[in-house]
This record gives C-alpha cells, structure tokens and sequence, in this order.
C-alpha cells in the first residue's frame, strides 16, 4: 500500500495537492487527528485486494487544525512503523511569509493561529511549530513560485520517483534576484562564470540554446564546475537512502536564472542520467525576464 503523509504551512496549497492525489487515485482523508492513524491505516492495510474496499492508496492531510498534531504526529509514524510495516512519504508544503499573507488577504480566509494574533505573527507561529515535523519530511515544496499546473508537476516527479529504490534528483535552476527555492537540499552558486546577458547577441537566448552553451564553454572552470557538483552529490546519494530519503533537490542559480543556471541545470541532470540515476529538470525563473530582454533588443 502507498501511503502519503500532506503537511505543511497553511495556505501553501495543501488542498490543490490533495485534488491532484485524488485524481492519482489515492483515497484522501482531511484533518485526521494523530492519533487515529495508525488504527486507520492498520484497517485499510488489512482490507488491500479485498472486495469491500481494494484500496491501495492512501493520503492523510495532518496539519495544525488538529490540536494534537505537535504532540501526536511522530508518535503515530512511529506505530504504524512499528505495528503495521508500512512505508509511507511525508510531503512537505510551505510558501514565502509574503506569498501566505496575500494568499489569505484574496481569500479572506481565516488563519487557524490568528485567533488572538495579527496574520503575520500567526504564520511566524506556525512555522515555529512545525520546524521539527519539516525535518521529518520526505520531499519539501515551496509553492510560492508553483502554478497548480506546476505544483502538480512536482507532486508527480516526487511521487513517480521514489519508488523505495535508489534516489531520484530533481536539478531547479533559478535566479537569486528572486529568492532561492526554500526546499533545496543543496544549492549552487554559478554567478562566478561569466555573464551571457552582457553579450548582445546571446543576450535574449537561454540556457537550453546551443549558443549559450558553446559561450560557456569557452571557460575553463564550466566543465570542472558540473564534475565537482556530480562529484558531491553522488558521494551522498548512498547516505541519503540510508536515512531514508527518496529525492534530493539541487539548486543551481544564477542572477536572473535565464543563461547559467539553466545551462548548468541542464547538464548536471544529464550527467546524472548517463550514470544511470534518475533525474528532472525544471527552469523556475527562465521566462521571467523574456520580455524585458525583447523590449531592449527591439530598441
């Protein structure tokens, strides 16, 4: 039986997730209290291939509107590894304080925290209090910068991934003008190569253009630059799937996340395939500056 855990942050996206789980065919269960769980997943574990029920998936929305989730979560994992047996992937969604606190300013919805506190010192609260269950998490997700289209993306890389054997890489190239991505596992600075935006003619391409490459490529410290980060990230994996650790996300930036992230990004999750482990992409800012680029080569 496939079983996933949703947490996090109110307000990252937790119900976009569950729809899109639900569409997976898990059968999903919303503010379940702690310490039910195991009793429930022991009852549908016993029930797989039966003709009652026959569900082999199951996801459980567990987050702060359940007083007892502080104290009871861990609790719980513990006994249903314990009583039952059963793996299980714990996800991890959260969103930047700003993002949260527009996210309920359109919404109008009330935060579970700020019955005695302002909207800021609730989402500051909360995300005090499930610092330790973020530590557990087998994949984190920052949703700020995610789409639902996007988000679902992610959802299905992590969940397609880990299938209980090896490791799967997610590379994310991004811009650091615009934040780094919270949920990294390691993160990579390429700003110490060369600028392509500050030569016109490859200005308005991007990482994936063969141009931008053949640029790049012309220093001496790219190609030793993708070896050491393939390097470090490989000599980890196998600690990584010891404790438990289904999917490493790599973060490689640059200033806008257009030229040399995306390029790096592209080459590192080939390097990682040709090895024979598994691997995504994806380019979080290389569109956003598109249209600036444009405006400046037209005039």
């Amino acid at each position: 039986m496939e079983i996933v855990f949703v947490t996090g942050m109110s307000g990252a996206g937790k119900s976009q997730a569950v729809d899109y789980l639900e569409d997976r065919g898990y059968f999903c269960m919303d503010n379940v209290p702690p310490y039910v769980l195991p009793d429930i997943v022991s009852s549908f574990v016993k029930s797989t291939g039966t003709e009652e029920f026959g569900i082999e998936k199951l996801a459980f929305v567990v987050d702060i509107r359940s007083q007892e989730f502080l104290d009871g979560f861990e609790d719980a994992l513990n006994r249903i590894e314990e009583n039952v047996g059963c793996p299980y992937k714990i996800i991890f969604l959260e969103a930047s304080d700003n993002v949260l606190i527009s996210r309920y300013q359109q919404t109008r919805r009330k935060h579970p925290l700020a019955e005695n506190a302002s909207l800021t010192d609730a989402i500051a609260e909360e995300r005090k209090r499930l610092e330790n269950i973020r530590t557990m998490a087998t994949g984190v997700i920052d949703t700020s910068f995610l789409t639902p289209a996007k988000l679902q993306q992610v959802l299905n890389e992590m969940l397609a991934g880990d299938d209980g054997e090896g490791m799967t890489v997610f590379v994310e190239s991004f811009g650091f003008k615009y934040g780094v991505p919270v949920d990294c596992d390691y993160v990579f600075d390429a700003r110490f190569i060369p600028n392509p935006y500050y030569v016109p003619e490859l200005r308005n391409l991007t990482g994936r253009d063969k141009e931008i490459g053949d640029y790049l490529e012309t220093f001496e410290q790219t190609d030793g630059f993708v070896s050491k980060m393939a390097d470090l990230i490989e000599y980890t994996i196998p600690g990584f799937i010891r404790e438990g650790k289904g999917r490493l996300h790599v973060g490689i930036g640059c200033t806008g996340g257009r030229h040399r992230s995306v390029y790096f990004a592209e080459r590192l999750c080939k390097v990682f395939v040709g090895k024979g482990i598994k691997a995504t992409v994806r380019h979080r800012d290389v569109d956003k500056e598109a249209s600036r680029y444009m405006k400046k080569a037209e005039s």
